[in-house]
């Protein structure tokens, strides 16, 4: 069965070298276009000796014709980015599956291991589905339930996690489909939920919200976007939370301490301690070096 694996970074790469190992026919590789850094997929494609064509460039009629040249049975999807039209999808014979974060329906969209965090939700899962024209709509192959700790991130859930356990179910559902076994679920979409991606304007902590709910963003926003607030009348953004139950005794948003490069910020309930702080156009820098005792949080407007 002639793979053809659309995907980008280091789990692409991963995805890619599981198959290999696998024993599956990885024929050719599809990137985004390349930037100043190689990206890992790419170069161990290269490596190889197996074709790259960037994933953009199949809008044109001579990559194009280059791609159906592969012959392709079934197309991977491992980190897809680019938008892929139907005749590229029409073009292989078994089609096209892909990895999702979440336990679709639910959660469907770009950010999908955001959410449950900011939801507070203790579980989570990844689909690998058939891929159609909708988003995330596709049936489903295969899922894996995986438990978000109490003080998980979106870092600590992706790569302790979903990252390892989508790399072998990636691998499990291209075995299913070449053994004819694949099933295709079709998916409850009245159950079906959608977040927007999770920005900027999602991220603006609210220090009237309960402290578990200010430390649910914070944790759903680490690394990307960041959650924020303001200090100082500049925004900066929080990172490396933990949540202690509580009457902490000032108004919410106040640093009541420092400690050990750590700040001690009061919540409604409780207690929010935090890391790591990062300016508006600057770096991630230990939250001691920008506030002190009697400094105050406060919300964007």
């Amino acid at each position: 069965m002639r793979i053809v694996l659309f995907g980008q970074a280091a789990f692409g790469k991963d995805v890619f070298q599981a198959l290999r190992d696998a024993g599956e026919e990885v024929v050719a590789a599809s990137t985004p276009r390349q930037g100043a850094r190689p990206d890992p997929l790419f170069e161990a494609a290269s490596e190889a000796g197996l074709p790259v064509i960037e994933t953009p460039s199949l809008r044109q009629d001579g990559p194009f014709q280059e791609y159906l040249a592969l012959k392709p049975d079934l197309l991977v999807f491992a980190f897809v980015t680019d938008i892929v039209r139907k005749r590229v999808l029409d073009a292989a014979t078994h089609g096209a599956i892909q990895y999702h974060p979440s336990l679709l329906p639910l959660h469907r969209g770009r950010t999908a291991m955001n959410w449950p965090i900011i939801m507070g939700k203790q579980r989570t899962g990844l689909t690998i589905f058939w891929v159609d024209e909708g988003i995330d709509t596709g049936p489903v192959i295969l899922q894996r339930e995986v438990d978000i700790g109490p003080e998980d991130t979106v870092g600590s859930l992706y790569f302790n996690q979903l990252y390892p356990a989508g790399v072998e179910a990636l691998v499990e559902g291209v075995r299913l489909v070449r053994e004819g076994t694949a099933p295709r679920i079709e998916q409850d979409h009245d159950s079906a939920t959608y977040e927007a991606p999770c920005g900027p304007e999602h991220s603006r902590i609210d220090w009237m919200h309960h402290g578990q709910i200010v430390f649910n963003l914070i944790r759903g926003c680490d690394p990307q976007p960041g959650a924020s607030a303001l200090l100082k009348e500049g925004i900066v953004r929080l990172f490396d939370a933990s949540f202690r139950p509580g009457a902490p005794g000032e108004a919410p948003g106040t640093v009541m301490a420092v400690v050990d490069s750590k700040i001690e910020v009061a919540a409604i309930g409780g207690t929010v301690t935090i890391g790591r702080i990062q300016p508006d156009g600057g770096k991630k820098v230990p939250a001691s070096e920008l506030v002190q005792a009697g400094d105050v949080l406060g919300r964007i407007q």
